[in-house]
């Protein structure tokens, strides 16, 4: 080194320092909603809770480089028709600096059910009413009581191994029924089976000797528990079937997937120019809608979490 103070990069910010409070009606999406948007429960419950408790995380914006009194919208669309919808007229905005519309959602780690339960319990220690915790979620009273219950009768072991797993409320319910030992050893097949329906813990709750079961007298009707083994038989050669299946699978996988990642990262760039985004947009909004999809691809693996409740 020659002694002299080493240079340090400067960091680029992605984000202006502080929120900006703008017109409603200076908001130009970059992608139209579908028309029938607004009958889903996802846009309900988002309209919900604004008129509950208003925004509660800004939407991200850019500044329209064509019109100075204008932004773009990158991530929020849903929130801004709410906000529409009850008649407001500005909102607060986060103000970006380069235009990243593929990222927002892709990073997004939804709820698990304990989440969700902590989240609720810490809303009721503080004294938030359980009907305006009903009204601001978009859900009945008796669904926000089942989530505050949730892990009673849950065995502390248990419920660590399924914290951060998306075990769905009616498999917690299902587990109930076992003893605290039963419940770890159900978990842990759960997680290495990686299948988290309600049917499989519902035939984890048939498997299980009625000394292992919290009330032995809520169990199955004898003409079921009859066929006890047999059907953990089928169960076994399905599972030993599928693990076959997978392991077929993986000789293909690595080929789809990169292919897959190629496209993938060529429509994050594309999307990434908000003028070939508007023109799609005006143009060809359908193949708009279904680049969109795929550059919002997270993880190749199947849903477990839309299971049953």
């Amino acid at each position: 080194m020659n002694g002299s103070a080493q240079v340090q990069p400067s960091v680029r910010l992605d984000f202006e320092p502080d929120l900006v409070v703008a017109p409603i009606t200076a908001l130009v999406p970059l992608k139209p909603l579908r028309p029938t948007i607004k009958e889903s429960r996802k846009y309900q419950q988002i309209l919900a809770s604004v008129r509950a408790i208003g925004v509660v995380e800004p939407p991200a914006v850019i500044r329209d480089p064509s019109r100075k009194a204008q932004f773009l919208v990158l991530d929020g669309h849903l929130r801004i028709e709410a906000l529409k919808d009850v008649g407001a007229t500005e909102v607060e905005c986060l103000v970006a600096t380069e235009d990243d519309t593929y990222t927002y959602n892709k990073r997004i780690n939804r709820l698990t059910a304990t989440q969700e339960h902590r989240m609720i319990c810490r809303a009721v220690d503080r004294g938030v009413p359980e009907e305006r915790l009903a009204e601001a979620l978009g859900l009945d009273v008796t669904s926000i009581r089942r989530r505050f219950r949730l892990l009673d009768g849950i065995c502390p072991a248990a419920s660590e191994l399924l914290r951060d797993t998306p075990c769905t409320m009616a498999g917690f319910e299902v587990l109930r029924q076992m003893t605290p030992v039963r419940q770890v050893e159900a978990a842990q097949l759960i997680i290495d089976q990686n299948n988290y329906s309600v049917k499989f813990a519902k035939a984890l709750l048939l498997a299980t000797p009625p000394e292992e079961l919290v009330d032995p007298r809520k169990r199955k009707p004898k003409a079921r528990t009859a066929q006890t083994a047999e059907q953990m038989a089928r169960m076994e050669r399905e599972l030993t079937s599928l693990q076959s299946q997978a392991k077929a699978y993986e000789d293909s996988y690595a080929v789809n997937n990169l292919e897959l990642s190629v496209a993938k990262k060529y429509l994050e760039k594309l999307l990434s120019r908000p003028r070939v985004v508007r023109w799609l947009s005006q143009n060809e909004p359908d193949y708009l809608e279904q680049f969109q999809a795929i550059a919002a691809i997270s993880t190749l693996q199947p849903d477990t979490t839309a299971a049953a409740e």
